[in-house]
């Protein structure tokens, strides 16, 4: 009997105990059920309960600083879950808001939260994506293209820039100034004092392009557009910014599934250490390094790799290697003029200069690393022994390859002919690359696991149009030289994203203007045999039912569509199935199937007085999310935004926009995705990314700010635990 009271004892008291975080979590109305790792409640303002504003927890008790956010639903509730044990910082950020103050909170714990309204519509600005902001430059005209060059008379821009649209691929978007960081965030609009005194806004952004060890190469873009013009523009966009101009528009709060997101955030690197790209798995098979480690490339900045390791919330570093102590380095390039944050210090010191990745079946990591100077071994130039050097001999290349084994500790050197960049497997455990100009290259690491010979297992071709119509690769007439339609005709190529499709092509987007996508076919002997598909963006064609321009990134689907994105503010879809006429031929020369092309623009704001524009976001890389990882279904297209500070996905051909509102200025550059758990539900699977900006000091938190690792995870509804 004694026993049987005690146990219904206990049994009330843990009944009570799950009503009263149940019953803390309701106050402020509506039920908000959380566990012993979450936080829960209700945010309320000046109108009652505040719907689509996000929530953010932060907590340093972790290894490393652990950040999560979350939307609230319709009722202002809120469920951030999973936390690991620590003390919180939770406070809302919202569009009409200002921060409100912070809580201290642990998990288990319900937390009622109170908006806090934003007194004037300049403190509510404040909170709004950089593309709000960057919207407001001023283009120039369309009547003014072609540029009349610099002299008398001319109107500033350089006679070789023929359209606005080439002057906005050259000096304003994704292959421009927004290559390597965000504009229109608080350190870009504005000019810092630390940069000294000027007499005007034009000389500040002059010395302002000169700062760091980038400031050679932005210089000299600014005086290949017409330096002038491009100071004056600029100039009179910060100098409107100062006398209290605000964006035009305010963005909508998140709707719908928008508010379902689940953001997770882990600091790595230095405050001196900028990222380039991330990997978490095999992209053909997300289930691979289940769990594990999370890897980040540094480009110039380190000679190290930053991970993440979200199963303890720790960060840690894998050590690069060089064959040769010669192998050049950033650190020897300094400053083309003081930096506002870091003066005359050579803050970036890699030799390897890692640049993106590709994981294996067996969780490996192929890096495009340097790891000698740029001369290539003599069996590769003219004369060489390789048989692909037989057909294009290459003296000197930038990067080569890299390869980390997590169960050895383990990392290798491998030396390639080809220059490196992006790599990809296809399902026959072939690396493709770009970065190798106007070849194609690949690594067979099934050969090189076999024979460990690295020169055996790499090859590369030229890329070759079936302009005859003949079916298969013959004489073909040089890069320079005029279509002979009794030859095959050899184009420049020279990929910059890269992704094998499912009926074994291999796709690549090469940049320019309007740029193409190219579609390699290897054939039986590759070096030999590949012949190549070239399909430009629709660009002045009256033919195109849309016009666009400049891809950066690009990834295929699962259909075999290949997606890529514009510096014309669209994410594009190309299916060659769609195409009416010859595929090959002397007609088959690039603007050849505009059926083929679906161009979608990206949504926010546009700059002043667009024409060629149709978007001021600007969105660096694409990916297709094949397996359903994020939660928003298969084969779903996303792209960074990086002027709207998002994850946007492309659904049903609507964009969601799933912003990173904290800390502001997300810039990235590449997703991929991981399957932690196959029955786990919302919970086992994710999209990540990082901030990929090459100055983190821009963002939001400024020096001494450090590179993140972001997860991103759409839940059934907006308080799924």
């Amino acid at each position: 009997m004694r026993m049987t009271r005690l146990i219904v004892l206990l049994c009330f008291v843990l009944g009570l105990a799950i009503s009263l975080t149940t019953l803390r979590a309701q106050q402020g109305g509506g039920a908000v059920a959380i566990d012993n790792d979450d936080i829960g409640g209700v945010v309320t303002g000046a109108r009652g309960p505040e719907a689509g504003v996000w929530v953010v927890a932060e907590t340093r008790d972790t290894p490393t600083r652990l950040i999560k956010i979350v939307v609230t639903n319709d009722q202002g509730r809120y469920v951030l879950p999973d936390l690991p044990k620590g003390t919180y910082d939770v406070w809302v950020r919202g569009y009409g808001l200002v921060d409100s103050p912070k809580v201290k909170a642990t998990p288990g714990k319900a937390v009622n939260l109170t908006a806090v309204t934003a007194p004037n519509a300049a403190a509510a600005a404040q909170y709004y994506p950089a593309q709000y902001w960057w919207s407001m430059m001023q283009l120039p005209p369309k009547s003014d293209f072609p540029g009349t060059g610099s002299g008398p008379g001319g109107n500033g821009i350089a006679q070789n820039i023929k359209s606005q649209g080439e002057w906005v691929r050259n000096i304003v978007a994704t292959d421009a100034c927004t290559a390597c960081h965000q504009i229109g965030g608080k350190a870009t609009r504005e000019i810092p004092k630390a940069l000294g005194s000027f007499e005007d806004s034009v000389a500040a952004w002059d010395r302002r392009i000169q700062s760091g060890q980038a400031g050679g190469a932005m210089s000299a873009r600014f005086t290949q557009v017409g330096r002038t013009r491009a100071l004056q523009m600029y100039a009179d966009w910060t100098d409107r910014v100062a006398r209290g101009e605000l964006p035009a528009a305010a963005p909508a709060r998140p709707t719908g599934r928008e508010r379902n997101i689940v953001i997770t955030m882990w600091d790595y690197g230095t405050d001196k250490t900028y990222l380039h790209d991330e990997i978490s798995s095999d992209k053909r098979n997300p289930t691979v390094n289940a769990n594990g480690p999370i890897y980040g490339a540094t480009e110039e900045s380190t000679q190290f790799l930053p991970v993440v390791n979200p199963a303890d919330n720790s960060a840690t570093q894998v050590a690069l290697v060089v064959r040769d102590p010669k192998t050049p380095s950033a650190a020897d390039q300094p400053p083309a003029a003081p930096s506002a944050y870091w003066g005359d210090e050579v803050i970036w010191n890699s030799q390897s200069v890692s640049h993106s990745f590709a994981m294996d079946k067996q969780a490996r990591v192929w890096v495009a690393a340097r790891i000698r100077p740029g001369e290539t071994a003599a069996y590769f130039r003219e004369g060489g022994s390789h048989p692909s050097a037989k057909v294009v001999p290459i003296a000197q290349n930038n990067r080569q390859m890299q390869m980390w084994d997590p169960k050895t500790k383990k990392m290798t050197a491998v030396d390639t002919c080809f220059g490196t960049h992006h790599l990809n497997f296809d399902d026959n455990d072939k690396l493709w690359f770009t970065g190798s100009g106007p070849v194609i290259g690949w690594f067979d690491t099934r050969v090189y696991d076999r024979t460990h010979d690295e020169a055996q297992a790499q090859g590369w071709a030229p890329f070759v149009l079936d302009t005859n119509g003949n079916g298969k690769r013959d004489a073909y007439v040089g890069i320079m030289d005029p279509i002979d339609p009794t030859k095959d005709k050899r184009i420049q190529g020279g990929f910059y994203g890269v992704a094998p499709a499912p009926d074994g092509s291999v796709w690549g987007s090469v940049l320019g203007m309007p740029g193409s996508l190219v579609r390699v076919v290897p054939g039986p002997d590759p070096t030999n045999t590949a012949l190549s598909e070239i399909y430009e963006i629709p660009w002045n064609n009256p033919k195109a039912a849309t016009q666009g321009f400049a891809p950066r990134g690009m990834d295929v689907d699962g259909n075999g569509v290949v997606w890529t994105v514009l510096s014309s503010g669209q994410l594009a879809s190309f299916d060659r199935r769609k195409c009416k006429g010859p595929l090959n031929g002397p007609t088959a020369t690039g603007q050849h199937c505009p059926e083929g092309w679906t161009l979608n623009a990206f949504p926010g704001p546009n700059f002043k007085g667009a024409a060629d524009v149709a978007s001021a976001d600007s969105a660096y890389y694409d990916f297709v999310d094949r397996f359903d990882m994020l939660g928003l279904g298969k084969n779903i297209p996303l792209a960074t935004g990086n002027e709207s500070e998002a994850l946007l996905a492309l659904v049903d051909g609507k964009f969601m926009t799933f912003r990173i509102p904290y800390p502001m200025g997300y810039y990235g550059k590449g997703f991929d995705g991981r399957i932690d758990d196959a029955n786990g539900g919302w919970k086992g699977k994710a999209v990540y990314s990082t901030y990929a900006t090459r100055a983190p000091f821009h963002m939001e938190g400024g020096k001494g700010t450090t590179a993140k690792i972001i997860k991103f995870q759409v839940r059934p509804d907006a308080l799924s635990k």
